[in-house]
């Protein structure tokens, strides 16, 4: 039970800071300064907690281990966070900015593994979806 419970604890948690943390970006500054400064300290905390999570390893063995979607996910979380920083500063309020946003990526996702993973799309997914767009409805007017 507690292996299903506290990744989604870590992403709510994180998601959370991660919003108070991007609205409060100052506006004064380039957005890519500041995720510059953003990905110095995640660069510095993932090789720290590498070498103390992974003892024996060798982080050089462990690069050559990876493929392309390392590199995409690099520049796909730079979009993410420029997205919401950009959405905050065009004038975006916190409690609607994430739920659309993840209201729509919700839906595109059960789109995207319907196409590309075969997974199916139930009728209670189907129900949902139009429920999802009555709330991006009602939240935004």
């Amino acid at each position: 039970m507690w292996n299903m419970f506290y990744p989604i604890a870590i992403i709510v948690i994180s998601n959370i800071l991660y919003n108070v943390c991007t609205k409060s970006t100052p506006k004064e500054v380039n957005a890519f300064a500041a995720l510059t400064i953003t990905y110095f300290i995640a660069a510095a905390v993932s090789f720290i907690t590498f070498f103390i999570s992974a003892k024996g390893k060798n982080l050089i063995t462990e690069f050559t281990k990876t493929n392309w979607t390392t590199f995409v996910l690099g520049l796909v979380i730079v979009g993410l966070e420029l997205g919401y920083i950009l959405a905050f500063r065009n004038g975006w309020a916190m409690n609607t900015a994430s739920v659309t946003a993840n209201i729509t990526l919700a839906v595109a996702l059960i789109i995207v593994a319907a196409l590309f993973y075969k997974e199916s799309i139930t009728l209670k997914q189907i129900a949902g979806i139009v429920l999802c767009g009555g709330g991006l409805v009602l939240i935004n007017i």
